[in-house]
């Protein structure tokens, strides 16, 4: 069935039988639309509303996972009312704990929206009130050398993880043309890394997964620094699922077609809800 024009929320329960969001950023994959899909009783495809808003918030997820022993970058949150009242030690506090260079970012985004490289103190001023145009937290953050991986993790209570990526921007940070203009941007499938190595990558990729309580399936985006270390930049709880996505090269190189995935994925969810007590 095709519906053209607007569907009232409240008709979704009569109309649809799952709803599979195709949607990035607040109010889109932070746990707001999935809070009111579990108000209609209305199953969904993905993580629950808990999850997706430890996904989106990035300073949240990295408390949670290095209790959990996992490796995330080193990080200073700075909230819009801290930077009017404490800038100066702010900056010094981001010279001795951060270093420069850094990178800056919102904390709640997603797509690397608003993501600058800072190479001064001067640099991080104007990039954390970038940031502000789109958060009231703002997160500088280690600049980690080597290379940024991603990984592609489906399941519930066993998950596995895909073939990761090497993601590889066209300058010096990922970026957002990187991610959706044609052209910009490239990934290589599988990643090239020796084969203990994609392990690794693959058993952090699952234990973010399963630490963050994601659901049905998620990617989790990484750097590997050289040093023996698998750094996780933040989980993404609604993935890109374009004909291009990263996520359809993973599972091609694991023998899964694209209605495979998506088959699989849909009934991970339908299977998530029919086993919840509560919001999923």
């Amino acid at each position: 069935m095709v519906f053209c024009g607007k569907v009232p929320y409240e008709d979704l329960k009569t109309l649809v039988d799952i709803v599979y969001p195709g949607l990035h950023g607040k109010y889109g994959e932070d746990g707001c639309i999935q809070g009111l899909l579990e108000l209609l009783r209305v199953p969904y495809v993905g993580s629950g509303v808990l999850a997706s808003a430890l996904g989106m918030d990035k300073y949240a997820s990295r408390k949670v996972l290095a209790m959990s022993g996992i490796d995330v970058p080193r990080t200073v949150a700075v909230s819009t009312e801290r930077w009017k009242s404490e800038r100066p030690d702010i900056l010094k506090e981001i010279e001795s704990e951060i270093g420069l260079p850094c990178v800056v970012k919102p904390a709640r985004e997603g797509c690397s929206t608003a993501v600058r490289k800072a190479l001064s103190l001067e640099d991080v001023c104007g990039a954390v009130m970038d940031a502000f145009d789109w958060d009231s937290m703002a997160l500088v953050e280690e600049f980690i050398e080597g290379m940024e991986v991603t990984c592609g993790v489906i399941g519930n209570d066993s998950p596995v993880a895909l073939v990761p990526s090497e993601t590889i921007p066209t300058k010096g940070i990922l970026s957002l043309e990187d991610k959706f203009l044609y052209g910009q941007g490239e990934n290589k499938t599988p990643a090239r890394l020796p084969e203990d190595v994609l392990k690794k990558i693959q058993d952090v990729a699952v234990k973010t997964f399963l630490t963050l309580g994601l659901k049905a399936y998620a990617r989790i985006d990484m750097f590997v620094p050289g040093d023996g270390r698998v750094v996780v930049l933040e989980p993404n709880s609604l993935p890109g699922m374009t004909p291009s996505t990263v996520l359809f090269h993973q599972a091609a190189a694991s023998g899964v077609t694209q209605v495979e995935l998506i088959s699989r994925i849909i009934q991970l969810s339908l299977d998530a809800h029919s086993k919840k007590k509560g919001p999923l």
